[in-house]
């Protein structure tokens, strides 16, 4: 009796741990929520605990004053999903509202944020003309005449020393 009570206990635990296994939840963000950022994000990346469906996901990127920034480009790629933006010039509060439907659990529905700081205008300067006199180029004929020179050099010597050693392996071949 007591082992049927406890199986039917285990059993139970089961039953009713599998539907927290499969809920969905938010694993992480790219922008990480709360973050500030410096550079212009080309993309928001979200990924999940579960695998998305391919259809009915939402991704929506908002500027402070509503406007939306992203491109409308959602990919999904099993667990995650991307939404191209737009370069961002403003800076300020950035939303990111989502919708990401799972086979196996209701709608995961959020927004979470991030601050964008835009750089400062950097301000080109305008070349300046200098006057300098011009050097002509030295001759540098004495140093590739001497360069041949030596080179011929090793060559005749290469060719010394190959003769040598052919009449030296003959004189060693002959003798057998």
């Amino acid at each position: 009796m007591r082992k049927s009570v406890i199986s039917l206990a285990v059993l139970i635990l089961t039953l009713l741990s599998v539907p927290t296994a499969l809920a969905n939840s938010l694993v992480s963000t790219s922008p990480i929520s709360g973050s500030t950022l410096t550079t212009s994000p080309s993309a928001v990346t979200i990924t999940t605990q579960v695998a998305l469906s391919d259809m009915g996901n939402t991704v929506v990127v908002t500027d402070k004053n509503g406007t939306r920034v992203d491109d409308g480009s959602l990919i999904v790629d099993g667990m995650g999903v991307l939404i191209g933006l737009q370069s961002l010039v403003d800076s300020g509060l950035y939303t990111v509202t989502y919708s990401l439907l799972s086979d196996v659990d209701a709608p995961l529905e959020g927004t979470f944020t991030f601050n964008y700081s835009a750089p400062n205008v950097i301000s080109v300067p305008t070349p300046m003309p200098t006057t300098s006199k011009s050097v002509a180029p030295e001759s540098q004929g004495s140093s590739t005449s001497a360069t041949s020179i030596f080179v011929i050099v090793l060559l005749f010597l290469a060719f010394v020393v190959l003769v040598s050693l052919s009449l030296y392996a003959r004189k060693i071949f002959r003798g057998r």
